[in-house]
């Protein structure tokens, strides 16, 4: 420390250099603030119960992920039934529940500068917090569109954040205006995403509602991810889909929803047609008609086209009707 006229100074020579960690590269780092947001019923709680499944036992999150150990998780929900509605999904999903820990607020509610928030992650060495929604932990006494009562509150949570480190993701809905850009569309002050290193967007696919696709729209501690897509279907439960080629404002405004991956399917639909087709001549094909590989891959999943070996090169047909 340097002092100048009473002034503590920093000299930046005395800061060392830390690497970020990540409990999900690129959109969940430790020791920070996530953003998970969306409209009502999109899928939010879904998708965090299903990673805290994965994080509880230790298993990847998707495939092509490494095993890691089974970590402690805090999770904090003011809308629903914790007998009736968590723990289910919890099961469903293969969580080790013994591993999810959640704040007894039953006599006196939990807000964002409890200390009870810090004496639970020390207590259980959680490495994951969650607090579900965002607005029923602002407080009664705050205005959560004002940024002098907003502010503060963040800047405590990021502080928790990093002195255990740990993840705090906050799940939050969005307002009701259709035109904005996914950045205006969290309710409350701007303030909220300020304080988060990541913020994500879950939305469903237009024409295909029990597809799901999460969005980064934030992204301050590494390059922007690409979009991932769920399945949420009534009879096979929650799937991953993998990488899906949608913008967070497209999922949001319903613009292009859709659109390129229909164009994906009506080209593979045409180039199929007549016959089977060496898979290097479609992915040609589609570079040439401007369709990215991650569309043109989601599309072959979501037309159940046939990957077969023929000779020395892979060939793609249509299924049988």
């Amino acid at each position: 420390m340097k002092k100048n006229n009473g002034v503590k100074l920093i000299s930046m020579d005395t800061i060392p250099i830390e690497e970020v960690t990540w409990l999900l590269k690129p959109f969940i780092p430790y020791g920070k603030i996530t953003i998970i947001q969306g409209d009502p019923g999109e899928g939010k709680t879904t998708l965090v119960l299903q990673i805290i499944a994965a994080l509880t036992t230790g298993r990847p999150i998707w495939d092509g992920l490494p095993e890691r150990e089974p970590i402690n998780v805090i999770y904090q929900t003011a809308e629903d039934g914790l007998s009736d509605t968590i723990k289910p999904r919890l099961v469903a999903a293969g969580a080790d529940c013994a591993r999810v820990l959640v704040i007894d607020d039953s006599e006196k509610a939990l807000t964002l500068d409890d200390d009870r928030l810090e004496q639970a992650i020390e207590q259980t060495g959680a490495r994951l917090v969650v607090l579900d929604p965002i607005q029923g932990y602002i407080g009664s006494g705050v205005d959560m569109h004002r940024a002098n009562e907003i502010r503060p509150l963040m800047h405590r949570l990021a502080k928790l954040a990093e002195k255990y480190s740990c993840a705090i993701i906050l799940i939050g809905h969005m307002n009701k205006n259709s035109g904005d850009k996914s950045s205006y569309r969290g309710l409350g002050s701007i303030d909220f995403q300020a304080a988060a290193r990541s913020v994500l967007v879950v939305g469903r696919i237009k024409d295909d509602p029990t597809l799901r696709v999460v969005c980064p729209t934030k992204s301050s501690l590494a390059p922007e991810g690409k979009a991932i897509a769920f399945r949420i279907d009534p009879e096979q439960g929650f799937q991953w889909v993998g990488q899906y080629d949608i913008s967070a404002d497209e999922l949001l405004s319903g613009s292009s929803r859709g659109h390129k991956m229909r164009a994906a399917q009506d080209f593979l639909k045409e180039i199929l047609a007549d016959d089977a087709v060496p898979q290097t001549e479609i992915e040609t094909a589609a570079e040439q008609a401007g369709i990215k590989p991650k569309t043109l891959r989601n599309a072959r999943y979501e037309l159940g086209v046939v990957s077969s070996k023929v000779g020395r090169q892979w060939v793609w047909a249509l299924p049988e009707e």
